[in-house]
C-alpha cells in the first residue's frame, strides 16, 4: 500500500491537485514545518496567517437504521504526508482551546464503508486542560468495528498545555513528551510499519489553533513529504474507457471511489485512473459527510475527488441527494409534527439541496437526486424517511426542482436496488419518474444498482435486462448501470460471465450510457454480518491491484 518518493512529475501534479511543496527525497536529519503545507482539503482545518485553525466537525458514521455514530475524525488524505521509515519526531504547539485538542498520526488512512471505518494502526491524542489521552491501536482486526479498543489506553497530566507536545519513535520505543519531558512510553509493535505518516487535526466539541506543527528526522534518519499517489497516476490508451471510446463514443465505464486509497494506495490509484473514465463518490457527497452539523457544511473531501477527477479528464456522477441512510442526526431528527413544524423543516431541507448543488454546479455530469426510494424490504412502498415525512409522496418532484433550479445543466437520476429485472419494483421506479416529471420535475433517467450479492436469486439474465433497458426506453428515460459487483461465491467464472452479461446488455442499448462499478478493488471491498463480524468481498474487477477473471470479461466486451 505504501507508495515511493514523488517523481518529478508527480511533483508538477501534485501541485495543481494540493498546492504543497514537497522536499527532496529522503532529506537525512530534515526539520518540516508542516505549517507550511496544503491542508485546505482537510474538513475543520483552516489556515490563519502563520497558523492553522481548527474547528469540530462531529463527523460520524451512522448505521443503516440510522443508529450508532462512529467518529470519523478528518485526516490529512491529498496535501502532505510523511515518509519516515526509521526514528521521527512530530512536534506541535496548540492555542485557544475552547475544549478538546485532537492529534492523530496514522500509518495509513482508515478504510471508510458506509456503515462503518476501520481503524488502521496509529496514534491519537486527545488534550483536555491540562489531561492528555494517548490511544494506540495497532491496526488488528476488531471484534466490533464501529468500536475499535486501543492496544494502549493511558492518561496523563501535561505540566504546561501551551507547550510543546510531541511524539517520538527511537527504535522500536514511542514516547509522547512535554516541553522535551517524557510523559509516558511503549513499545511500537509493529505500528507505523508502513514507512508513511498521515496526520489529522481534529476536535469533538470545540475549537483550538495550531502554532507550530513539525517533523523531524534525527540525525541519520531519512524523512520526506509526499503526495498523494493519485498524482503520479495516468490515462491508459488501452483501459477499458479507452476501449469503450473505440465503440461507443460517449458512453462512460465509471467506478465509486473513496479519497483514502486513492492517496494511499498507488495500485488503486492507477488501476482507477488509468482503466476508468468516470468518477462516483462512494460516501464523500452523502449528507453525514458533508453536512454533520446544521448549517455548516464540510466540502473539502469531496471537493478534493472533483479536482483529481478534473486533473485526469474524468466524469463525476454525483452521489447522493436525498436518502433515507447516511444522514446526520440533525436531519433525521427534524421536526414534523405540525404543519408549521413541516414547514420549518422544508426550508431546511431545500436550503441543504440548493446549497449543496450549487457549490458543485458546473462540476458534476449528473447526479443522484434520489436513491433507493422505496423500502428494504424489495417492495413498492416509498420509505418513509425526513423527506417524505416533510414533503409527503411528490417529495422526489420537489427535490429535482429544487436541484434544477440551482443547476439546471446537470442531468437527474432516481437510483434503485433491486429493480434490474421485470417486475413491480421496476414499475413502481418508472412510475415514480414519470409522475415526478409531470409534477414539474427534470428527472432523465434512473440508475440501476444491479448488485449482485447471490447469484442464485440475484442473477440479471441478457433477456431480463434487455427487457428492462427497453421498458425504460419506452418510457422516455435513460439508464446507467450505477452499482455493479457480483459475488464470487459461484466461482470466478460464473462472476465474470454475470459481469460481462450487464455490460454487453447495457451497450447494446442506446438507453442505457454509463456502466459503473461499486468499487475498484477487493482490497477495500468489507462488509458486517448480523452478529457484527467483518468479512472481506470479493465483488469487484480487481484483487490486490491485479486484474480478476471478471475484468478479463469486461474487456473483451468492451473489444479488448
Amino acid at each position: 500500500m505504501g507508495h515511493s518518493h514523488a517523481s518529478a512529475a508527480a511533483v508538477g501534479l501534485l501541485l495543481l491537485l494540493a498546492g504543497c511543496t514537497p522536499l527532496p527525497a529522503a532529506s537525512r536529519g530534515a526539520v518540516i514545518d508542516l505549517l507550511q503545507q496544503d491542508w485546505s482539503r482537510v474538513p475543520g482545518v483552516a489556515a490563519d496567517g502563520d497558523r492553522l485553525r481548527v474547528v469540530a466537525t462531529d463527523r460520524r458514521i451512522v448505521q443503516q437504521d440510522g443508529s450508532g455514530g462512529q467518529p470519523d475524525p478528518p485526516l490529512g488524505l491529498v496535501g502532505t504526508h510523511l515518509l519516515a521509515e526509521q526514528d521521527f519526531s512530530i512536534g506541535a504547539v496548540f492555542a485557544d482551546a475552547t475544549a478538546d485538542v485532537g492529534l492523530a498520526v496514522y500509518d495509513r488512512p482508515p478504510v471508510i464503508a458506509d456503515e462503518f471505518r476501520i481503524e488502521p494502526a496509529g496514534l491519537r491524542l486527545v488534550l483536555r486542560g491540562d489531561a492528555l489521552r494517548i490511544t494506540l491501536f495497532d491496526g488488528a482486526a476488531q471484534r466490533d468495528v464501529a468500536d475499535p479498543q486501543p492496544v494502549w489506553d493511558e492518561r496523563v497530566s501535561v505540566p504546561d498545555p501551551e507547550a510543546e507536545l510531541s511524539v517520538r519513535r527511537t527504535g522500536e520505543l514511542l514516547e509522547i513528551a512535554s516541553d522535551g519531558e517524557t510523559l509516558a512510553s511503549e513499545p511500537l509493535g509493529g505500528v507505523f510499519a508502513s514507512g508513511e505518516l498521515w496526520l489529522g487535526l481534529s476536535s469533538e466539541e470545540g475549537r483550538f489553533a495550531v502554532d507550530e506543527l513539525t517533523a523531524t528526522a534525527p540525525a541519520g534518519a531519512a524523512m520526506s513529504t509526499a503526495g498523494p499517489a493519485a498524482a503520479d497516476a495516468e490515462r491508459s490508451p488501452d483501459g477499458l474507457q479507452a476501449l469503450a471510446d473505440r465503440i461507443r463514443p460517449g458512453f462512460r465505464i465509471g467506478a465509486a471511489v473513496a479519497l483514502g486509497p486513492l492517496a494511499s494506495d498507488e495500485d488503486y490509484a492507477s488501476r482507477f485512473v488509468g482503466e476508468f473514465g468516470a468518477l462516483t463518490p462512494e460516501n464523500a457527497m452523502k449528507a453525514q459527510a458533508i453536512a454533520p452539523r446544521q448549517g455548516e457544511y464540510r466540502f473539502e473531501e469531496a471537493d478534493a475527488l472533483l479536482d483529481l477527477a478534473e486533473a485526469k479528464g474524468l466524469a463525476v456522477h454525483g452521489h447522493t441527494i436525498a436518502f433515507t441512510e447516511a444522514m446526520p442526526r440533525w436531519m433525521r431528527e427534524l421536526p414534523t409534527g405540525t404543519d408549521r413544524e413541516r414547514r420549518a423543516s422544508a426550508e431546511i431541507l431545500l436550503d441543504y439541496v440548493t446549497t449543496v448543488v450549487t457549490h458543485f454546479r458546473g462540476r458534476l455530469d449528473s447526479l443522484d437526486v434520489v436513491n433507493e426510494p422505496f423500502d428494504v424490504d424489495q417492495g413498492t412502498g416509498l420509505q418513509e424517511n425526513i423527506w417524505f415525512r416533510v414533503f409527503g409522496p411528490a417529495y422526489p418532484a420537489i427535490v429535482s426542482r429544487a436541484v434544477h433550479d440551482a443547476d439546471p445543466e446537470v442531468r437527474q437520476f432516481v437510483n434503485e436496488n433491486g429493480a434490474d429485472v421485470p417486475g413491480p419494483r421496476q414499475d413502481a421506479l418508472l412510475r415514480l419518474v414519470l409522475d415526478a416529471n409531470e409534477q414539474g420535475g427534470h428527472i432523465e433517467g434512473v440508475g440501476l444498482q444491479a448488485h449482485v450479492y447471490d447469484l442464485g436469486t440475484d442473477e440479471i439474465t441478457a433477456e431480463d435486462l434487455t427487457t428492462t433497458l427497453d421498458a425504460v426506453a419506452d418510457a422516455g428515460l435513460l439508464v446507467r448501470i450505477s452499482e455493479n459487483d457480483v459475488t464470487d461465491a459461484e466461482g470466478r467464472e460464473a462472476q465474470a460471465e454475470q459481469f460481462a452479461t450487464v455490460l454487453a446488455t447495457c451497450l447494446g442499448s442506446e438507453a442505457c450510457v454509463a456502466y459503473t462499478t461499486w468499487g475498484v478493488d477487493d482490497r477495500y471491498d468489507w462488509w458486517v454480518d448480523d452478529e457484527g463480524a467483518l468479512h472481506q468481498g470479493h465483488d469487484l474487477l480487481f484483487e490486490d491491484g491485479e486484474p480478476t477473471p471478471a475484468y478479463d470479461a469486461v474487456r473483451e466486451v468492451l473489444g479488448g
